[in-house]
């Protein structure tokens, strides 16, 4: 077998493809990547199969907390999918393709659509921690892409269009769910930083400045891809902290933006559940 360096990203996408192929012949019509403390909804599963990310070729490992470093495959409901319980960052040392890596695997999977979940700083003042935002739009931050570099067209085009990234239809879908269920969500606008930092009070202000509704360390560079291979996106985040105004912000840490998060899992959870028995 060649090397990974030997080997292109588009026979490397190939191999992980047929590598997880050999161990399910389950096939997913959604993906799902959970974000920061958002990995009990694999509880709502009807588990077919499980892999470890360090068994897939190509693949880095997960080194952030909360985060399970495995694709989980099966029923929520009775809709097929396939999970990701643990992401990259690029702030883990990874480089852009290694994060975004598993996202390209998935679509050669053949899966339809993805639901990328996060959570995030609120820096729209009419936001709570608890808050849903359904992502509308986004302004990338982030100082490297994904797409730099030469382009394999079996990927996606050179110059990918970015109006239409976010899927109206799905978009509309979780706000009128959450409606249904009295659960606060927006329509909003996410930015993301390369952290693992958090933001100043300063970097929160000009993100409230350039339109940002929440602003994370994550997420975009999957959008990217996805976008990049016609992969229909929906982003939910999930509101861990205020972040703005200044007079609002207070020290935060990982274990308190974890325990946020699991604190309003459950409002996400349904809302992902209610919307895949839709499709």
């Amino acid at each position: 077998m060649n090397s990974s360096n030997d080997m292109s990203r588009y026979e490397q996408i190939q191999e992980a493809a047929a590598f997880i192929r050999s161990r399910t012949n389950f096939q997913p019509q959604t993906g799902i990547v959970l974000g920061t403390g958002l990995g009990n909804l694999t509880d709502d599963l009807n588990i077919e199969a499980e892999i470890n990310y360090h068994d897939i070729p190509h693949f880095a490992q997960s080194t952030v907390e909360s985060h399970k470093g495995k694709l989980i495959f099966g029923h929520l409901g009775t809709h097929p999918v396939v999970v990701m319980a643990g992401r990259f960052h690029w702030y883990e040392g990874w480089t852009m393709e290694q994060v975004t890596f598993p996202i390209r695997v998935l679509k050669y999977l053949d899966i339809q659509r993805i639901i990328i979940t996060n959570v995030s700083g609120g820096v729209n003042p009419h936001l709570q921690a608890g808050d849903l935002v359904v992502v509308s739009d986004h302004i990338n931050l982030l100082p490297e892409n994904p797409l730099r570099g030469p382009n394999d067209e079996r990927l996606g085009p050179r110059f990918p269009d970015m109006l239409h990234t976010y899927d109206e239809g799905l978009r509309k879908q979780a706000l009128e769910i959450a409606s249904a269920h009295n659960i606060r969500a927006f329509e909003g606008v996410y930015s993301a930083l390369p952290g693992p930092n958090l933001e100043t009070p300063a970097e929160y202000t000009m993100l409230r400045g350039l339109g940002s509704d929440c602003t994370g360390m994550s997420s975009i560079p999957e959008v990217l891809v996805a976008r990049h291979m016609g992969l229909p996106v929906l982003m939910i985040s999930l509101v861990s902290n205020v972040s703005y105004p200044r007079s609002a912000i207070r020290v935060t840490t990982l274990e308190e933006v974890i325990s946020t998060a699991q604190a309003a899992e459950p409002k996400m959870r349904l809302l992902i559940r209610e919307l895949v028995s839709y499709l």
